[in-house]
């Protein structure tokens, strides 16, 4: 899986600290802590028919990532939306966008690693583009990664932080390996999530219906994802049963269906794992059934950021 260039993206307009320019103009300072150590923390918003859908949740999660590291400013929420509507207004953006958004601890007087050497507060940074959800509908090929996933004493899955090494590195062996995606285990061997999304298996369960049970990584060195508590909403208000668990991935490799979910991708069959099928190898009903419902809440909740 290699997304590729739209041609509704060339003359972007990006906000970088409330300044609009093309994207090929856009800029950032060399010392950026964003630049100097990956010291920033990010959302993935997604703007359906002039609505972003769950904008809260994730600016809860952006503070709270900034607030455990620290970050001596963080923008008022109300501000944060202006300037997402400022730039979705400058791109005449309507549907079928994704938000990049990434606060960074700001500029450091000098290079280093202290955080002492930020003094001139935060840099935000916006950036929304034209894209639909980027995984195939007929279904995902995974690999399992050597690399593991950190324990929370290491670094803390909860801190929706913007260095990704630990994700590349995983998703340069499942390119290396043909597959669209790595699964990623915790430092115990246990299922945390892919390189870029939480998963979800489906086991027991009845075609005819598109029933069973649902079974998710617990959130410990996998992030909170926003869509995966979606879904989970969505298994409570339709009376699914959804656990949460220490998953194998020999649970994984004998459940009757997979799917991963993200705000980039929403949520997308898995049917390959280690060159073993899930299921029958095809998408299975359970996820189709859960795509549907996910999607006739985003095209009827959000908030409207588009006039």
């Amino acid at each position: 899986m290699l997304q590729k260039f739209n041609e509704k993206n060339r003359d972007l307009v990006v906000n970088i600290n409330g300044e609009l320019v093309h994207r090929d103009m856009a800029g950032i300072s060399p010392f950026d802590s964003a630049v100097q150590g990956g010291d920033a923390v990010w959302e993935g918003l997604r703007l359906y028919n002039r609505r972003i859908f769950k904008l809260h949740e994730h600016l809860d999660r952006l503070e709270r990532s900034a607030r455990a590291l620290s970050f001596s400013e963080i923008p008022a929420r109300e501000k944060i939306i202006d300037e997402i509507r400022q730039t979705l207004a400058a791109n005449k953006m309507r549907d079928g966008v994704h938000i990049r958004l990434t606060l960074t601890r700001g500029l450091k007087i000098t290079s280093g690693m202290d955080p002492r050497l930020n003094q001139a507060g935060s840099s935000l940074i916006i950036l929304a583009e034209h894209k639909a959800p980027v995984y195939s509908r007929n279904g995902l090929k995974l690999i399992t990664a050597s690399v593991r996933r950190p324990s929370s004493d290491v670094l803390d899955a909860r801190i929706h932080h913007a260095n990704l090494l630990n994700s590349i590195l995983a998703k340069i062996e499942a390119n290396t390996a043909g597959a669209d995606d790595a699964l990623m285990l915790d430092s115990n061997g246990f299922v945390a999530e892919t390189n870029a999304t939480n998963v979800f298996i489906v086991r027991n369960s009845d075609k005819s219906r598109a029933g069973g049970d649902l079974a998710t990584s617990r959130a410990i060195a996998c992030p909170e994802g926003i869509t995966r508590a979606t879904v989970m909403e969505i298994c409570a208000a339709e009376k699914i049963r959804c656990v949460e668990a220490d998953l194998s991935p020999v649970d994984v490799y004998s459940a009757d269906e997979m799917f991963c979910t993200g705000t980039m991708g929403e949520l997308a069959g898995v049917i390959q794992l280690d060159n073993r099928k899930i299921g029958d190898g095809k998408v299975g009903p359970m996820t189709k059934r859960l795509s549907e419902l996910y999607a006739q809440r985003t095209s009827r909740e959000g908030v409207e950021v588009v006039s």
